[in-house]
């Protein structure tokens, strides 16, 4: 046996040995040919009708579970749409004189977590469940590597794999052995099929925007850089896409949206992760008082398309989107959980203000970094039901047009839901000197040290310059929105593949190391498996006999073609010093 089987579990091996057995009887474990499906198993079990005749289907899957008693045998078979089952009888299978497709294949060489199809009649058993009489039985993978076992019983569910890092990490695990993870991400699916028709219906065009940008634009953020060879030229992923949105309504589109994937170079938590999905859309001749009614209708929709009703649970909470939204100014939200009115203070009193309410500063942030401080720190938490806050401070919000009643304030919103922003929006500044000017205070404050501040993007400036007309615009998460329609609390929940540390290994010596203590090269492998992963490992046993035992242990187990070792070698090996 290959020495390298060392690497594997039992099961694994079990499984290789029964690959070479299926191959052996002829049987391709994975064939290339089109497997035809006929049925699935949801529509299956809905459409049956005992009356009916017997409906001939094929169906294909994943082995789920298998029950073998003698000569007949059920199996789980598991597809995209739900799980059913099959029921195999060994002369029905095999009406001829050999039964090796049944006392070989089906009995001892399929696994939980093969890929098969079957074809046969749906009926219903003398137990009342509606299943798959097998006719036929076609190979069409063989899992190498076995799936955690999940079992449920009376409503309980035993040896679940419930890990967040292997889940995280092991997707396509976590897709197969836990009902209702796949639900989650055909919710999310829906939700931005959703939100597509209520922007279509409108006749908004959908676009897409470069991720490579030669300037970070449309938001305050550190963004991922790499480098162009053939250019020769810095170029960042993108924080967001409003520039170049903005760019296509000076062009003349009326209505413009994106589902943009953003790149944020921050850090992670529950809420956050490095690449994100956001939407924004973009409308002429509109203000944020229109896009407050526009969002709420919009959530409202989405949330009956998507789960049928306005309120969704997450957690202990309840949260109802049903228009219409509480609406509060920022400042007025400060003031009443803070009891301190903040409207007129410039930035060493805002400082003062900060350490007074044990909020931490430092003397990188300007005005706006400080407000958005104290409203996250004591207001933002507070807002559970969906609430509009308003008219942001002008130190906040570069690229947004001045309040038409207090030039100290944007015309901006957010939406806080749960506790947090779900959504952004404006009325966009389309004054070009204005716009010049906002930026330029941005770069005053990244020469101070805000590694967030925005760039000066001279060419949007220029797009300006030639007119854009009133507009406004509203990007709003996508992950935490579908976070909040499927009630979990962690936006790793609802992203398929959300960015993980790299694995951790242990560290293993080469079998080079090994060699200049005199340990055979073919022995290392062994050691390995034994736990010894490096020289240390070996020369720290105290024990010569035990790590000696352990090694014949294995040689025997896995059949190895090794020559047996004598006690003083290992004795030697652990001392530092082999011999022959």
């Amino acid at each position: 046996m290959n020495i390298n089987i060392l690497e594997l579990s039992e099961q694994e091996i079990f499984r290789r040995r029964s690959l070479e057995e299926l191959r052996a009887l002829g049987i391709n474990p994975y064939p290339a040919e089109e497997y035809e499906v006929t049925g699935h198993a949801r529509e299956i079990l809905d459409s049956f009708e005992d009356e009916a005749p017997r409906r001939q289907v094929r169906v294909a899957g994943r082995v789920m579970g298998r029950r073998i008693m003698g000569k007949a045998s059920f199996l789980e078979l598991q597809d995209a749409t739900g799980r059913i089952q099959i029921y195999i009888t060994r002369d029905e299978l095999c009406p001829g004189e050999d039964k090796a497709l049944y006392n070989s294949v089906v009995k001892k060489l399929m696994d939980i977590g093969d890929f098969i199809g079957v074809e046969g009649e749906v009926f219903r058993t003398q137990m009342g469940e509606i299943s798959v009489h097998a006719h036929s039985l076609t190979f069409l993978a063989k899992a190498l590597r076995p799936l955690p076992v999940v079992k449920e019983k009376d409503g309980q569910t035993f040896d679940s794999f419930t890990d967040p890092e292997l889940r995280f990490r092991q997707r396509y695990v976590d897709l197969v052995v836990n009902s209702g993870v796949k639900d989650i991400f055909l919710k999310r699916t829906k939700t931005f099929t959703a939100m597509r028709q209520f922007f279509n219906d409108r006749g908004y065009i959908e676009v897409d925007t470069p991720v490579l940008q030669p300037i970070p634009g449309g938001a305050a953020a550190r963004p991922f850089i790499t480098h162009h060879n053939a250019l020769d030229i810095p170029l960042y992923l993108r924080i967001a896409n409003e520039l170049y949105l903005k760019r296509l309504i000076v062009g003349g589109f009326e209505g413009v949206y994106e589902f943009s994937r953003n790149f944020r170079n921050e850090g992670m938590d529950r809420t956050h992760n490095p690449e994100f999905t956001a939407m924004e859309i973009y409308v002429s001749y509109k203000d944020y008082n229109w896009m407050m009614d526009f969002t709420e209708q919009m959530l409202e929709y989405i949330c009956m398309q998507v789960l049928g009703t306005t309120k969704v649970k997450v957690g202990e909470r309840e949260i109802d989107f049903k228009a219409p939204y509480k609406r509060i100014s920022m400042l007025d939200a400060i003031k009443e959980h803070t009891g301190i009115d903040i409207s007129a203070m410039d930035e060493a009193e805002l400082r003062t203000t900060c350490q007074q309410l044990g909020i931490e500063v430092d003397d990188t942030m300007g005005v706006g970094k400080m407000i958005d401080e104290i409203f996250g720190e004591k207001c933002e938490g507070s807002y559970i039901q969906p609430t509009f806050i308003t008219d942001y401070p002008k130190e906040m919000s570069p690229l947004t047009k001045e309040h038409r009643s207090n030039p100290r304030l944007t015309e901006r919103f957010e939406l806080m839901v749960n506790g947090k922003e779900l959504a952004n929006a404006y009325s966009e500044l389309n004054d070009p000197i204005d716009q010049r000017e906002r930026f330029e205070e941005q770069l005053r404050l990244s020469e101070k040290g805000d590694d967030e501040a925005m760039f000066i993007d001279n060419d949007f400036l220029r797009a300006l310059e030639y007119g854009m007309p009133p507009t406004s615009g509203m990007g709003i998460g996508m992950d935490r929105l579908v976070m909040l329609l499927t009630g979990q609390e962690s936006i790793q929940e609802v992203l398929l593949f959300p960015q993980m540390r790299p694995e951790k290994v242990a560290p293993r010596d080469k079998k080079e190391v090994f060699a200049a203590a005199g340990i055979p090269e073919e022995w290392v492998p062994v050691l390995h498996k034994a736990g010894y992963l490096t020289l240390e490992a070996v020369q720290s046993e105290e024990k010569p006999g035990r790590l000696l035992q352990q090694l014949m242990d294995i040689k025997k187990k896995y059949q190895l073609d090794l020559a047996p070792l004598a006690l003083e070698t290992v004795t030697a090996w652990t001392e530092g010093g082999a011999k022959a």
